[in-house]
């Protein structure tokens, strides 16, 4: 038998971790820390011990083992391996052939020991060669299909043998291999070494996992006690399910540990989820990307209009962007059901689209299409598409619904198309790109009057010039921001962006009940909007009220699970005005992993430091707010600051003061 200490490949069911060290080669220890990575740890243990029982580096069928990996979904697993036990061998199939083989991307464990490029950031990458990365990918073989599936954990592609790898489980220092799992795999069933049920009369709350490691080698029996634990754990299971589906829908504020943990994947909400991930653009032309992205963008805004649906916000799902990504790891990531992906190629007044939607549970394709049209078709093209999904998705719409959806609001091609340019400027926050965003919008206006989003586009970039102090006329920048809102307004009377952009003009005129009662009417226009929701809880926190805006950004973070900077720095002004300093300041960090340089983030955690008694963090954090603005002053910054409440303002200024701000 091999000793633990020296194999090349050891398998640690004590902690969830395996290491290779194969010097020259590959040398990793990789961490599966949540749930469903555990279940997947757990499932090449078992092909492992099964390769070992045969002697030989062979495929393994997994139907024979079915009742085994329902046990490893129901109790480590809690369930997130697999929804439920009918579609566990697709699932293991989709993970093994996709997700398991990316070294440097792969959900599914986490890289111990290597340097990031971007220390906790999203999207961390790792340093891998192409040969490392080609090894471990190579380790998982398959045969079969979603439903008869044999499974080979290749280790001779390593250079090393079955005697090699190890499985390590329990105290003893001997139980290697058969004895580890079969003492896992009991300590799962809950049964002792004469099959026993092991029933907790003491109200002892062990771990069935932990309390395994005292247990003897004893093969698997008495499946009738494991189906009573197994019971027994679900019904816990659902239980907690159930109240934290009630506090999330209640609005009631999480704990902050909920809000920024990233291990297990948010709950799938009750009614349809969708992730539309950005269109490749197959036209060989960059120049195309404005357009392609366009169209992406326009049926997620349309989708977002459906109360009935729950759709990822664009800010996420164009993090996929160029990207080779498996739709069931998106699926997991954002916390969704279906995922949408497709591709455009234009040749001059051509266009070809391809689109399907993938049930990622099943991997089933509910729907998929190829349209070939002229260009001036598009808008009807899009319309259809649209609509195609939200049916595929047994969605009934009614005919109010349906004008709501297809109500685009021009029939210009060309006034389109320049929007969707000073949008991709809008983008950028560049004073040039701001220019540049209102130029194309006024050219588009030019083409159709009557079209609101160029319009919108418009008073956006005036309100953004002010907002980021690009504006040397700030007051006559708010003046022409506030008529264009009125043309919105007049031109979209059933559209959210005109009271989304009131509530912004009367925010800057310290109107907040004003400002309130807009944004509100904006958020039930467009019930998926992220950024609204998050902009609601922004104005609920200027207005005094920041518990009631907790729940929105934690919606508003549901909906966009990769937010941009500014949710979590305005959830940490939250915090700190409830009192909770802890969790601001972890918001507030969020924040500057996306923008290092976000001053208003650097503002609010400066000043939590100090109510929360940490001097020392809070002169560091000063000397930051000097570095981006040398020439800071208190007595000018406070008249930026947007607060209803002048106490709290005071409060805020003095903090800031006392880290040694003047």
């Amino acid at each position: 038998m091999v000793q633990k200490d020296k194999a090349l490949i050891r398998i640690d069911l004590n902690h969830f971790k395996m290491h290779i060290n194969l010097p020259e080669r590959l040398e990793v220890s990789l961490h599966f820390t949540s749930p469903s990575r555990k279940f997947y740890l757990s499932l090449v243990a078992l092909i492992v011990h099964e390769m070992k029982k045969h002697g030989k580096i062979v495929s393994i069928p997994l139907e024979e083992h079915h009742h085994v990996l329902a046990l490893l979904n129901e109790t480590i697993g809690e369930s997130a391996g697999v929804s439920d036990s009918e579609h566990l061998l697709p699932r293991i199939y989709r993970k093994w052939k996709d997700a398991l083989p990316d070294l440097e991307h792969a959900p599914l464990f986490r890289v111990l020991g290597r340097k990031k490029e971007y220390e906790d950031a999203v999207g961390k990458t790792y340093s891998f060669t192409d040969e490392e990365k080609d090894l471990w990918a190579n380790l998982f073989d398959y045969k079969g299909s979603q439903e008869h599936l044999r499974l080979r954990f290749s280790v001779d592609r390593l250079g090393a043998s079955l005697d090699d790898v190890t499985i390590v489980y329990g105290t003893e220092t001997d139980r290697l291999d058969e004895d580890a799992w079969d003492g896992f795999v009991r300590g799962l069933q809950g049964v002792d070494e004469k099959g026993d049920l092991l029933l907790d009369t003491q109200g002892d709350k062990e771990d069935p996992i932990a309390r395994a490691a005292s247990f003897d080698q004893r093969p698997l029996n008495s499946q009738k006690k494991w189906t009573v634990l197994v019971c027994l754990i679900g019904l816990v299971m659902t239980g907690v399910l159930v109240l934290s589906w009630h506090i999330y829908f209640r609005g009631k504020p999480l704990k902050p540990e909920s809000t920024f943990s990233s291990e297990l994947p948010p709950p799938l909400p009750e009614k349809p989820s969708i992730a539309v991930l950005p269109f490749a653009n197959l036209s060989g032309d960059p120049e195309q990307e404005y357009f392609v992205d366009g169209i992406t963008e326009q049926i997620i805004t349309a989708l977002s209009r459906m109360p009935r649906l729950f759709v990822i916000a664009r800010n996420s799902t164009f993090t996929y962007k160029g990207k080779p990504v498996m739709v069931q790891q998106v699926a997991d990531e954002l916390g969704v059901k279906y995922v949408l992906e497709g591709s455009v190629q234009r040749l001059k007044d051509q266009v070809r689209i391809t689109a399907q939607l993938v049930d990622a549970i099943t991997g089933r394709h509910i729907w998929s299409s190829r349209y070939d049209r002229r260009l001036s078709d598009i808008f009807a093209l899009q319309d259809d598409i649209t609509f195609k999904i939200i049916e595929a998705l047994g969605v009934k719409l009614t005919e109010g619904e349906q004008i709501k959806l297809f109500a685009l609001g021009t029939s210009n091609l060309d006034a389109y198309l320049k929007t969707l340019e000073s949008l991709e400027y809008f983008r950028q926050f560049t004073p040039e790109s701001i220019i540049l965003c209102r130029k194309k919008a006024k050219e588009a206006i030019v083409l159709d009057p009557e079209y609101p989003m160029p319009w919108a586009m418009v008073a956006w970039s005036h309100f953004i010039e002010v907002h980021l102090g690009f504006s040397k006329t700030p007051q006559e920048s708010l003046t022409e921001a506030g008529r264009i809102t009125q043309k919105v307004l007049t031109l979209d009377q059933k559209g959210f962006h005109g009271h989304y952009l009131m509530s912004y003009l009367y925010l800057f005129q310290s109107q907040y009940d004003k400002a309130l009662e807009e944004i509100r009417q904006a958020e039930i226009l467009n019930p998926n909007g992220a950024d609204v929701t998050a902009f609601y809880g922004l104005l609920l926190t200027s207005a005094g009220k920041p518990e009631e805006a907790i729940p929105k950004f934690e919606k508003a973070i549901r909906l966009n699970p990769i937010p941009p900077a500014w949710y979590w720095q305005n959830l940490g002004h939250s915090y700190r005005q409830t009192g909770q300093y802890d969790a601001a300041i972890e918001a507030y960090k969020k924040a500057l992993v996306i923008n290092p340089d976000h001053f208003s983030a650097w503002t609010g955690i400066t000043a939590t430091y100090v109510l929360a008694g940490k001097k020392q963090e809070a002169q560091e954090a000063a000397k930051e707010i000097l570095r981006i603005q040398p020439e800071f002053l208190l007595k000018k910054y406070k008249k930026s600051v947007m607060l209803k409440d002048k106490a709290e303002i005071s409060r805020f200024i003095g903090a800031l003061r006392e880290a040694g701000l003047k």
